[in-house]
């Protein structure tokens, strides 16, 4: 709590990597409901502009060494959950 935290998310393609490579991370509370889009990244990052995330995700990745990690600033015990992290580099999946 209080301290950036990390979410470490890498990926392996054998595409090359173009400006088509997507990254989507979601969220989901511990006490469940629908997944949310809290950050995603499509040759430039694009934070969120509403939520519980908003104003504190930032890019920390570098698709060209194959890290798609981003990090959360300020978290609190409510952000526990689950976060996936889904990297799309047409045609690899």
């Amino acid at each position: 709590v209080g301290e950036e935290v990390p979410l470490k998310c890498f990926f392996k393609t054998s595409s090359p990597i173009t400006e088509s490579l997507l990254v989507v991370w979601t969220y989901r509370p511990l006490t469940g409901g629908p997944m949310e889009t809290i950050f995603h990244y499509q040759s430039v990052p694009h934070p969120i502009t509403a939520g519980r995330f908003k104003g504190r995700i930032s890019w920390v990745g570098n698709v060209a060494n194959g890290d798609a990690s981003i990090a959360i600033q300020n978290p609190t015990l409510s952000d526990n959950g689950t976060f996936i992290c889904s990297v799309k580099n047409p045609p690899d999946v």
